[in-house]
């Protein structure tokens, strides 16, 4: 998996300060998209455990609420094999941290054997998320007093508590 950059004390893309990776490759490419550079696979530099130990030092201190996982595409099949590993850590050495993921697909799809980036460590992967943002960004729904996201058809949705009821609802900030 290839990286376009990584955002210390970001405050954009979730609740409180975060870091946030950007990941590469996307294959939505939605009309609009505003890091349509990432949509190439090989665009950036080499994700290695070098960078993931980067990342985990980031997120060391008390006032990083968390990491996003944004691209790109953070759940197409291969970028999702190589996240894996990384929320596996963030998850064992910051319990008390957040992960945000912004993805193109629904949450629906995902789950679903027949989605293209459904793979092996999907359920896992999605497991250690805490908040999903998802939904592809349409142009026509943009609106810039939304919070957290590009456009009106995409949701906010509380992973945990999504997991102990089926209900999607919005996460409280």
């Amino acid at each position: 998996m290839n990286f376009s950059s990584i955002k210390n004390c970001d405050i954009a893309n979730g609740s409180g300060v975060r870091v946030s990776l950007f990941v590469s490759g996307c294959t939505h490419r939605c009309e609009g998209c505003f890091n349509p550079e990432t949509w190439d696979f090989s665009y950036g530099e080499r994700f290695t455990q070098a960078t993931q130990e980067k990342l985990l030092k980031m997120l060391s201190p008390s006032f990083i609420r968390g990491l996003t996982l944004v691209g790109g595409e953070p759940l197409e099949a291969q970028n999702q094999r190589a996240l894996l590993p990384l929320v596996r850590e963030v998850k064992k050495f910051f319990s008390e941290k957040n992960i945000w993921c912004y993805t193109g697909y629904t949450l629906e799809r995902l789950r679903s054997s027949d989605c293209r980036a459904h793979c092996e460590v999907t359920a896992e992967l999605l497991s250690h998320i805490d908040v999903l943002v998802d939904g592809p960004f349409v142009l026509a729904k943009k609106n810039i007093s939304l919070r957290f996201r590009g456009s009106e058809n995409q949701r906010i949705i509380d992973m945990n508590h999504f997991r102990k009821t089926g209900e999607i609802i919005e996460p409280v900030f």
